[in-house]
């Protein structure tokens, strides 16, 4: 996926005189009882010296639109099915912390938080949103060259401090895994570990049977469930031509095998209702051997997607209703 929308000019709305008088009372006003809880031994810097985040909607208030009057927040949708998100998630993370504390990276799995994917009018991913003093603007959508990336949020962070005086605290190397101590790892599963890295690897073939050999020995294991519908799916997609592939899906809409590589390249894009939508319309126009086929491949995308998910609950309706 090109990336799209990949400027700054978002900032001129965000520079109305109003909106900027606000934003600067609200920052120093942060930075007041900031320095004031300092000055009384408790203070810590903004985000307790993080400046990389997972948020979830509970904490979506107090770690992004509150944090984003003392320093801009940009925000990663992302979700772990989602191939162009591990290659731009890192690229950020380093960003971060390379920026040391000038910008929060905020990380929302999509899948866990429906919500906050369609308040933002996320229309695939992975996206990427700031938030200067609970204002909110887009960013970029799909991957993107570290190069380019670096340029954008050195826009982010001129423009917030010049419309509206906010500039992130400093982050000392280390700080942050001084103020947030490690978890301890939970028990892992040897097999399910060695699948897992066989997907990290890009051994596709080497992790869709490892997951397969966690499932003889525990059918019901979801996770290995997930990372094998996960393998299978990046497998498939492997080497094709996505602009081919979608010319073909358009021009022939009778033909199966077209329109389950198109599916397929659309939930790897995170346009996951376009894919569902299209196999739900195969198994209408289809019978026999072939409505079978379309049937269990879409069978295999709600498994990628998670059951529990609404669009996936959303799909599995449609599908009855085209069945019966």
């Amino acid at each position: 996926m090109q990336p799209r929308n990949m400027s700054m000019s978002g900032v001129v709305d965000l520079a109305a005189v109003k909106a900027a008088g606000e934003a600067k009372q609200k920052a120093e006003e942060a930075r007041a009882q900031r320095a004031a809880s300092a000055e009384e031994g408790g203070g810590v810097p903004a985000g307790g010296g993080r400046v990389v985040i997972d948020v979830d909607e509970a904490t979506f208030e107090s770690e992004i639109l509150q944090r984003s009057a003392e320093v801009p927040v940009v925000i990663d949708f992302w979700a772990e099915w989602c191939e162009p998100c591990k290659q731009l998630g890192p690229v950020l993370e380093k960003l971060a912390h390379e920026y040391a504390g000038k910008f929060v990276l905020a990380k929302v799995d999509v899948d866990q938080n429906q919500m906050l994917f369609q308040q933002f009018g996320v229309q695939g991913i992975p996206a990427v949103f700031a938030v200067i003093a609970g204002q909110a603007l887009p960013l970029f959508q799909g991957a993107a060259p570290e190069q380019q990336v670096r340029q954008v949020l050195d826009q982010l962070v001129e423009a917030a401090r010049q419309q509206f005086g906010i500039e992130g605290a400093p982050v000392e190397p280390g700080a942050e895994e001084q103020a947030v101590p490690a978890a301890p790892e939970p028990p892992a599963n040897p097999a399910l570990a060695a699948a897992h890295s066989a997907l990290d690897a890009g051994d596709l073939g080497g992790a869709v049977q490892a997951y397969k050999n966690v499932l003889s020995d525990d059918p019901g294991n979801l996770e290995a469930k997930l990372g094998l519908a996960q393998a299978e799916l990046l497998g498939r997609v492997q080497g094709l031509d996505a602009a081919q592939v979608r010319k073909d899906a358009a021009d022939r809409p009778g033909d199966v095998e077209a329109q389950l590589r198109a599916a397929d390249l659309d939930l790897v894009g995170g346009h996951v209702e376009d894919a569902f939508g299209r196999l739900v319309e195969t198994v209408r126009r289809t019978a026999g051997d072939e409505r079978e086929a379309v049937r269990v491949r879409l069978l295999e995308l709600f498994e990628v997607i998670g059951g529990e998910d609404p669009r996936v609950v959303a799909a599995r309706g449609a599908l009855a209703r085209v069945l019966f």
